[in-house]
């Protein structure tokens, strides 16, 4: 393509010209210079909407320190262009068409107030006044419940892993605007206590929030939340973040319009983990879990979305989100929303394009090959009663959707790099469970082409797998020794191995040796989160999704406000045996504290963040190198980058609300520079509504890119 070069105009800085600046511009690409009233406006996003491509499209990039910017590669339409920054409030839309130099005015921020409307949810979050220690303390000691939370919370920690990974953030942000501020639609209360009881009864997740509300005590956590929005109501502000820098800004978003308002993600795939150049240039695949039957499709090179429909093999199946509604929801009233039977939770891509999902096929009660007397061999050692959730698989080829049944719960999924293209999943409770994709190509055999194995620790020491006992009863010198920890996030290794973590407090990371015939011969080791003699965190506690490297070294997001990596190669003690239970290894783990304020009342390391998911980038997808692990920063409404112990932050300015809980990295092109490759990731909340434009808004797809400057084309 022809690039012509335009001359940007020249600007003032307290009244002393600046050189004009040459930014090479084409025919497809708008740029200019943005100025405050200070002069240029560094480290300031700048965006452009057009709603004149099949799907709404919307590009961002950041200005360099002169104020410079350059939005490249736009299609032919006519754009609304503003500025957006911290210390800002939004300048006004101009109309723009690729091809011109477009200088734009930032708008200061009259107050704090005005300025902190564009901060990220987790700083909002910052402020909510957590429960000290010492209540706690007092309420374990005595017994009593009127001051933090049920019985069984003995510590802050555990309350916060409650509030963050195990509950409110698992599904949406705190301190989204949507959640910072009480609908006036609700109507009118006596007190803010009374009118969040209300708001947590709302809409289809009601009953889910008031139980919730229940582990973290009614009355204390009403107190919180009220006294949080009151303070908020009052003019309080968190404090400012900074500015993007350095690398962060090097960044070009992109965004489409997908699914529909009433609708919500979970995940998205572009690629196979395992060859992140399949599907170059091709579509992408959502799961609406609860919400819908049907995948949203992405044509990125077209800027089209279409739907993909769902099917369950049993027609009695019932919807998976129920219909209970214990008062209206202030956005949809008494409308159910969320209707879907497949309730597809995590999609796949293997190597042929095919979408694969954890999905429901039939109800939960297992057929006879799954329980007690099957001959199955996975049912002979560990017979299953029922499963939640299946698997499917899509072909994008010839639009035909295949429901496998499994006898054991899915919840994510993964394959392995090995020669049977093993499929792993999570969610099974007791069990880890797979399916063998190649013979299932062959046979079209589910129940053959299936296998599911308990966790089991080599607690006697004798590197195989002998007759155990179970959870509930002390390890026995001879035996081994069976867990119930589970599985969550699920990622095989390069070396064979099956990681995942274990929720709750103080949770754990567990890996799985499948060995030579996995229902007969896989062993277990677990690692806890580790703790002091008072059963207090160390530091971090209760990962949630992970991702482990090429190296063999875990990465997971942790409640605490933390990444956290355990590396199995510094344990200085035996990896079985007797002692090998769980907090036999502290010395596997480091802790980097995410990059937002802590909450207040909270002392311990750590920070507001409340991240969903690490998924480490193995092939350097993204163009900062490979392994490196990156956070779903669901406070920071961004990406979080870990990259030689620094903190890249590739925040979301607009629309405001940018929560996801899965990322991939995808190569179109390996010798196309920085246009070859990117990210991809989806908005995952459950309450799109709570974003900026409320009601109507839908799910985004993103495109996160790396330039080597803030003006490369």
């Amino acid at each position: 393509m022809r690039v012509t070069t335009t001359c940007l105009l020249a600007v003032c800085l307290a009244g002393r010209p600046l050189a004009a600046q040459v930014v090479p511009i084409g025919a497809n690409d708008i740029s200019g210079v943005v100025t405050g009233p200070n002069g240029p406006e560094s480290g300031v996003w700048v965006i452009a909407e057009t709603h004149d491509l099949p799907t709404k499209f919307v590009r961002i990039v950041v200005t360099d320190d002169q104020g410079r910017y350059l939005i490249p590669d736009l299609p032919k339409a006519t754009y609304a262009v503003w500025v957006r920054g911290y210390g800002l409030v939004d300048s006004p839309h101009v109309q723009a068409a690729p091809g011109k130099v477009l200088n734009l005015t930032a708008v200061a921020a009259p107050n704090p107030r005005a300025a902190a409307e564009y901060y990220p949810a987790g700083y909002w979050f910052s402020l909510i006044r957590v429960p000290d220690k010492r209540e706690f303390a007092a309420a374990t000691s005595t017994g009593a419940d009127e001051t933090h939370s049920a019985p069984a919370v003995k510590s802050q920690a555990e309350w916060l892993r409650i509030m963050k990974s195990g509950g409110c953030w698992a599904c949406h942000q705190l301190g989204s605007k949507g959640t910072r501020e009480i609908p006036k639609s609700l109507g009118t209360f006596p007190s803010s206590v009374a009118a969040w009881e209300r708001r947590l009864q709302s809409g289809q997740a009601g009953a889910q929030m008031m139980g919730t509300l229940s582990q973290l005590g009614a009355q204390r956590a009403l107190a919180m939340f009220a006294d949080w929005t009151d303070r908020i109501a009052g003019g309080e502000v968190p404090p400012p973040p900074p500015r993007p820098q350095g690398v962060e800004r090097n960044v070009v978003i992109t965004e489409w319009d997908w699914a529909d308002p009433k609708a919500y993600l979970h995940d998205e795939v572009s690629t196979d983990r395992r060859a992140p150049t399949i599907n170059a240039h091709g579509a992408l695949y959502g799961s609406l879990e609860l919400s819908a039957d049907y995948l949203p499709v992405l044509d990125p090179a077209h800027n089209t979305v279409s739907r993909a429909p769902l099917t369950v093999r049993d027609p009695s199946t019932v919807p998976a989100a129920g219909s209970q509604l214990l008062q209206p929801s202030a956005y949809w009233g008494g409308e159910v929303i969320w209707t879907s039977k497949a309730n597809v939770h995590n999609p796949m891509l293997d190597e042929r394009g095919r979408v694969w999902l954890t999905a429901t096929v039939r109800p939960p009660e297992n057929p006879a090959v799954c329980k007690a007397g099957s001959s199955h061999p996975s049912a002979k050692l560990f017979p299953l009663a029922r499963a939640g959730r299946h698997l499917a698989v899509y072909d994008p080829k010839t639009g035909k959707l295949t429901h496998i049944g499994t006898c054991f719960s899915t919840h994510h999924l993964m394959f392995a790099e090995d020669a049977n293209r093993t499929l792993w999943t999570s969610g099974g409770g007791p069990v880890v469970g797979w399916l063998n994709t190649k013979l299932f190509d062959e046979t079209g055999d589910e129940e053959k082409s299936q296998g599911w194995t308990a966790l089991i620790l080599d607690t006697n020491g004798n590197g195989k797998r002998d007759a155990y006992v179970e959870p509930d009863q002390p390890v026995d010198p001879a035996k081994d020794k069976r867990i119930s920890a589970g599985l969550y996030a699920v990622a095989p290794a390069p070396d064979g191995s099956i990681w995942g973590t274990s929720l709750g407090f103080p949770g754990a990371v567990v890996r799985l040796d499948p060995g030579a015939h996995p229902p007969e011969t896989a062993l277990a080791e677990l690692y806890e989160l580790p703790l002091g003699r008072s059963g207090e965190p160390i530091e971090g506690f209760s990962p949630r999704g992970g991702d482990v490297d090429r190296n063999g070294v875990y990465w997971t997001a942790l409640a605490s406000g933390h990444l956290a990596s355990f590396d199995r190669r510094k344990c200085k003690g035996p990896l079985n045996g007797p002692t090998a239970t769980g907090q036999h290894c502290p010395e596997g783990w480091t802790f980097y504290a995410e990059p937002l304020p802590q909450l207040q009342g909270v002392t311990t390391p750590g920070s507001a963040e409340a991240s969903y998911y690490t998924w480490v980038d193995q092939f350097g997808t993204l163009g900062l190198g490979t392994n490196l692990p990156i956070d779903t920063g669901n406070g920071a409404e961004g990406l979080l980058v870990l990259k030689d112990g620094k903190w890249i932050v590739l925040r979301v300015p607009y629309p405001m609300g940018f929560y996801t809980k899965w990322m991939d990295g995808r190569i179109d092109d390996p010798s196309g520079g920085w246009k070859g490759r990117g990210l991809w990731a989806t908005v995952s909340t459950r309450a799109p509504f709570h974003m900026e434009g409320g009601k109507g808004t839908t799910s985004k797809v993103l495109h996160f890119q790396l330039r080597p400057d803030p003006l490369a084309r």
